[in-house]
């Protein structure tokens, strides 16, 4: 009697998983290896991480990092507003003071950590510059890829109207 083995499954993609890799982004870290760092200067994304070679150039974090950020310092200046409004007796000049100064305070402290974050949520599901499989664990930092990309030069790809 002759058994039948079934092709073996395609390897998963190496990636790590939703919250590790936010987190990670979230601390400025590489969300594949946790090593590298991912940010340059201010909010400028390094092309690629420094230990594991994943190429992070093309992200499109684009606006949901302000928009993320927004939403959360307007939820927690509006709260300590209203409750020290209605709570105390507070001067004016006070109020204009220190509410504008919390706010920018806390917009530029979490606009770098919540774009991190964006970054990896894009990575783990391969989202825009992510789709290609990530380097191996553990990689030699020289930003080769698993996996092929057959048919996907330009000079590759059969010309239209060419029969």
């Amino acid at each position: 009697m002759e058994t039948y083995a079934s092709p073996p499954a395609p390897a998963p993609q190496d990636r790590t998983r939703l919250v590790p890799a936010m987190a990670r982004g979230f601390l400025n870290r590489c969300p594949h290896c946790g090593e590298g760092h991912v940010f340059g200067r201010f909010l400028k994304v390094r092309p690629a991480c420094e230990a594991c070679g994943l190429e992070m150039e093309g992200h499109r974090a684009d606006d949901l990092p302000p928009y993320l950020v927004i939403f959360l310092v307007g939820h927690i200046v509006g709260y300590l507003v209203l409750e020290i409004e209605m709570g105390y007796d507070v001067p004016l000049w006070i109020s204009l003071t220190v509410w504008p100064l919390l706010t920018l305070v806390l917009a530029l402290g979490l606009l770098q950590p919540v774009k991190g974050a964006v970054i990896g949520l894009q990575y783990t599901f391969g989202m825009h510059g992510f789709g290609k499989a990530p380097p191996a664990r553990g990689g030699t930092g020289t930003g080769e890829r698993r996996g092929g990309d057959a048919g996907t030069r330009a000079g590759d790809a059969p010309e239209l109207g060419s029969a």
